[in-house]
């Protein structure tokens, strides 16, 4: 038993055996456990009282302790290590099965360094049922309240709430003056929830390392009580109960790690270890409740953040059941389809299903083009649809085809009559007539010139679609500019009648006279080429407020309201049937605009009463204080 002697040894051996003679001859049972409280010794009056022999137990856990009071046993031993001697009524198992009741008294047993080596435990056969029977009906009362208070605390799903019910569960089970929960935050104790102390309590923080659920974490125990006999609790954070003088603190966990601690106070009135296996136990179903409300509020945070996720996306997402009915129908599926969720929801979605991991490209009724992608959740039958708005890049793939088919057009005819010409001129220029040569040469270099104008007009949209058109603004004529366009087209249509009404005092204007040159050039050209019937091409230009205003007006076929907004894309025109009809390669009116607005201007397409067309440049007046005097796009 680690007795602290110093004699000599033959004084030793003497009192060892009358040591083992006064435990093999005691009449009560006496139980010896070490500190990993595993049965050391087992005298003849244990076996006598439970069955067991020593050889059957020796090494092992006590047997004879009821798993119903296993806490109950734990708790006396963590009571007797903390110091003294405690002496309760219980019941033990006996090997064949019955229970017999006893008093144990259980005390520590040291080294010879002081230290814990283990406990006696020595068993008397109670003679005196009544104690007994009420110890034990009490302890049901409080085992069935405890699985009361424990079913209630598990239905709650709110941290605080929990924290509540446990601290006032606290204080009613163990008959505590006061009780409550502190958090450990870190490097700092929080108390969160209280039951008997000063409302203003409540949020009170202390230093973890320098407090008793510090000590308490340090020691390896579950439960620490400590008493106001060894020192008062003037600093701690729950002090302000009047004449505090026992706490008890026991650990919860929540994912294995200590996330606070239970502590129940009392002034005056004794703790015994009962009261210690109920904090002990409570702080058990204490941790299972934390733990479900903290997975619960991880859950709640994870959906919310999907959910926003989900949300803010620019894709449409779209979850559907076993059935192919939709479940979640996020803001951007309800953009691009115009389908609300309330209407999406139990409902199939408005376009067929790729099969999983395969994309699927598909037109909705509203004329847009998505991408559709399917994925399948796993072991629950529903599937994730994404689709993205793919349109622009679907117009942009068709109008790419139609732009190589057309300048693929436009390059052959040209191409041919000045390989044709050349050819002949090669072959027969001693048999041609002069004039004929001269003909054939006229003719090979106006189809140079076409080439090169087709070749310069591609050579802009590059530049325009890479933003690299450079311009130099600044002030200049434009009215000077515009008389110069008109007398120059005007020589070019003999069934068009080209007008020019230019507001008197048409004060300067400010951008680039080159690409401003460019821009009119090209609306008169095109006027020219949707009026296949002739009629009167006018232009205009007047000051309005801050900027000038140049309309050129056409009586020609016009441009139907949903186009007048396309034609200034890339490889764009009016009508399908209008390339064929007029050529073109449709970069015109897209390096028109993006010419316009290098120059900090703009332009737009508007219907006429009378038929034809009107484009309207606005560029501004010199006299508009610029945002950059060097432009560049």
């Amino acid at each position: 038993m680690g007795l602290k002697l110093a004699a000599a040894q033959p004084d030793r051996d003497r009192i060892d055996r009358t040591a083992r003679a006064v435990i093999e001859c005691a009449a009560d049972a006496i139980i010896a456990t070490g500190a990993d409280r595993r049965v050391t010794l087992w005298n003849p009056a244990a076996e006598e009282l439970f069955g067991w022999t020593a050889t059957e137990v020796v090494g092992l856990e006590p047997p004879y302790v009821p798993e119903e009071l296993r806490a109950e046993h734990n708790a006396v031993l963590e009571r007797v290590a903390s110091g003294g001697h405690v002496s309760f009524a219980t019941r033990r198992t006996c090997k064949d099965g019955s229970m017999v009741d006893v008093r144990i008294d259980a005390s520590r047993m040291t080294d010879s360094a002081g230290e814990l080596a283990g406990w006696v435990c020595v068993c008397h056969r109670s003679h005196d049922d009544e104690p007994v029977r009420h110890s034990m009906a009490e302890r049901a009362r409080v085992v069935r309240r405890l699985g009361d208070v424990v079913a209630d605390m598990n239905a709650q799903l709110d941290l605080e709430a929990v924290l509540d019910r446990i601290a006032a569960s606290l204080r009613e089970l163990t008959r505590a003056d006061a009780g409550g929960f502190v958090l450990i935050e870190e490097d700092r104790l929080r108390l969160v929830s209280l039951d008997g102390l000063p409302a203003e309590l409540r949020g009170r923080t202390a230093d973890l390392q320098s407090s008793m659920v510090g000590q308490l974490m340090r020691s390896g125990k579950t439960v620490l009580m400590a008493t106001s006999d060894s020192g008062g609790f003037d600093d701690l954070i729950w002090a302000a109960l009047p004449d505090l003088h026992t706490i008890t603190l026991s650990l919860s966990h929540v994912a294995g790690r200590p996330f606070g601690a239970l502590y129940a106070l009392y002034s005056g009135r004794k703790v015994g270890h009962v009261e210690l296996e109920l904090l002990e136990l409570l702080a058990g179903h204490a941790s299972v409740a934390l733990s479900n409300v903290t997975a619960f509020e991880e859950v709640v945070r994870q959906r919310a953040h999907e959910r926003a996720v989900i949300d803010a996306s620019a894709d449409g997402i779209a979850v559907l059941d076993a059935d192919g009915l939709v479940r979640q129908w996020n803001p951007a599926a309800h953009r691009l389809t115009g389908l609300s969720p309330d209407l999406a929801a139990g409902r199939r979605p408005p376009f067929p299903l790729p099969a999983p991991g395969e994309k699927l490209t598909y037109r909705l009724g509203n004329g847009r083009w998505i991408d559709l992608l399917c994925t399948g959740l796993s072991g629950r039958g529903e599937k994730v649809l994404d689709f993205r708005d793919v349109t622009a890049a679907k117009e942009l793939e068709e109008a790419k085809d139609l732009f190589l088919a057309t300048t693929s057009h436009e390059l052959r005819t040209p191409i041919t009559v000045v390989q044709g010409f050349a050819s002949t001129l090669a072959s027969r220029w001693d048999k041609l007539a002069d004039a004929d040569r001269r003909a054939a040469v006229q003719t090979i270099a106006e189809r140079a010139s076409s080439l090169a104008k087709l070749v310069e007009q591609l050579l802009l949209g590059s530049r325009a679609g890479a933003d690299q058109l450079q311009v130099s603004n600044g002030p200049f004529d434009l009215g000077g500019l515009l008389r110069g366009a008109v007398a120059a087209f005007g020589p070019l249509s003999d069934r068009h009648t080209l007008g020019l009404d230019i507001a008197d005092e048409l004060p300067p204007a400010y951008g680039d006279p080159m690409a401003t040159d460019i821009i009119i050039g090209q609306l008169l050209e095109n006027a020219f080429k949707y009026s296949p019937d002739g009629g009167t091409v006018s232009v205009h230009a007047r000051p309005d407020g801050d900027a000038i205003v140049v309309e050129v007006t056409d009586q020609g076929i016009g441009i139907p309201p949903a186009d007048r907004e396309r034609v200034f894309e890339r490889f764009v025109q009016g009508e399908t049937g209008d390339r064929r009809r007029f050529g073109g390669i449709g970069l015109g009116l897209y390096i028109v605009r993006q010419l316009a607005r290098a120059q900090d201007g703009e332009i737009a397409a508007a219907g006429n009463d009378g038929g034809g067309t009107t484009m309207r440049l606005r560029l501004r007046s010199a006299g508009r204080p610029a945002a950059d005097t060097e432009a560049a796009s």
